[in-house]
């Protein structure tokens, strides 16, 4: 029966041709713009390369300390990471290291502005970068303040041209470093992986840094697996409880989070109460609203159609085809069409992405489609078929046989 009704509602919409290219138009369009969106979110969030470990690792990229009037929030200092996150029972690695800073240099007499990230040496165990040239430093080298660094293969081409990087140095804050390693480019959307230029936490300028509580630092763990979460958690917490407080500034809130809850805090300004939860709110009634619109379109272009096929209803009925048949027949064409708009959405995602990738308005950034993407859209097509075809299916199954046979209104 799913067959015949498949194969009806491909008929139906080489029939009506018109119908049909208004009704994939605006299902497709919309689908494209949730696509392209997801895409985006998906970039920053989900797991990919040098983040291929993301599945197990926690993240504190907030700290907040308050009283009863206000307080202070920011992202948080060596001091605090290094009292909290490292050596945490039952982890498999910690790291430490700055926020992706800018900076201006000048390499033979030619200026440049680039990024800087500091890290540790446990920073190139957790995250999985493609060396094309050398490899990374060692915490040695950060205990021991080596001026060495890692360069992206941009940062490579704007200094050394197609030569080797290796052994070659240049000037950044007034010191000279040695290039011991050459990565593949991370796009600017990664928010611990992202930078142009990698450097040892020991080559800051002072040492001050390691007496701040906040200080553009951000620290993980990498988590043995998934299962650990909590017991790392507790453990966190525990250390946060214990941390010497500011008399000023008594209550601490951050967390350790995971990739998504790690952005939603960042994105709610570290509110006390279910972050993620606000954010997934929002994100749904924003998806909600925006397919608001082309579904109540769709359900009056339905409605036409419906009355374009009264005297084919009436026969039916005439014949004593059920309300539920009817209802079934309509809303699986309804389905058949959003999801072939689905399909035409996804090429159309494809194409958008890669003039957006080509037009490289964000650094590094490319944004692709995957199974995760391509499932959610063919799933968001289906539910858009099944609640703009179930209204006018549910009126057109109340319509009189008679009054189907002469034309009459629904």
């Amino acid at each position: 029966m799913l067959r015949n009704y498949i194969k009806l509602a491909l008929k139906v919409l080489g029939r009506r041709k018109f119908f049909s290219f208004i009704s994939l138009f605006g299902i497709s369009l919309t689908l494209m713009v949730l696509m392209v969106a997801t895409a985006i979110l998906d970039n920053l969030i989900a797991p990919r390369a040098p983040e291929t470990h993301l599945d197990r690792t926690l993240a504190v990229y907030v700290l907040g300390m308050y009283n009863g009037r206000g307080g202070r929030t920011g992202p948080p200092g060596y001091r605090f990471l290094d009292r909290t996150i490292r050596n945490l029972p039952d982890a498999e690695n910690a790291s430490l290291f700055t926020q992706s800073n800018q900076l201006v240099l000048f390499h033979e007499g030619r200026k440049i502005e680039t990024h800087l990230r500091r890290t540790d040496g446990a920073y190139w165990q957790i995250y999985q970068y493609k060396f094309l040239e050398g490899g990374p430093f060692t915490q040695t080298d950060d205990d021991s303040a080596h001026f060495v660094a890692v360069i992206n293969r941009d940062m490579r081409e704007k200094l050394f041209g197609k030569a080797s990087a290796i052994g070659r140095t240049f000037e950044a804050e007034g010191r000279s470093f040695r290039v011991i390693g050459v990565v593949e480019s991370v796009p600017i959307t990664r928010y611990a992986t992202f930078s142009e230029i990698w450097a040892p936490i020991g080559t800051m300028k002072t040492s001050e840094y390691r007496r701040e509580d906040f200080g553009g630092f951000g620290g993980v763990v990498l988590a043995r697996s998934k299962a650990d979460f909590p017991k790392l958690r507790a453990a966190f917490d525990e250390r946060v409880r214990a941390y010497p407080r500011d008399a000023e500034f008594p209550t601490i809130r951050t967390g350790l989070d995971t990739s998504y809850e790690a952005f939603a805090r960042l994105m709610t300004g570290n509110q006390p109460t279910a972050p993620t939860t606000l954010v997934s709110g929002v994100l749904l009634v924003a998806a909600l609203l925006f397919i608001t619109l082309p579904t109540l379109n769709l359900i009056s272009i339905n409605l036409s159609r419906i009355m374009e096929r009264a005297s084919e209803i009436g026969v039916r009925k005439a014949f004593g085809a059920s309300s539920r048949a009817l209802v079934a027949q309509f809303v699986v064409e309804n389905v058949v069409l959003t999801l072939i708009g689905g399909l035409v959405g996804f090429f159309l995602t494809m194409i958008a992405l890669s003039l957006f990738n080509r037009a490289d308005l964000i650094p590094y950034a490319v944004f692709d489609v995957n199974l995760r993407i391509f499932g959610l859209g063919m799933a968001v097509a289906a539910l858009f078929g099944i609640i703009s075809g179930v209204y006018p299916a549910w009126r057109m199954s109340r319509m009189h046989p008679v009054n189907a046979l002469r034309g009459g209104a629904l």
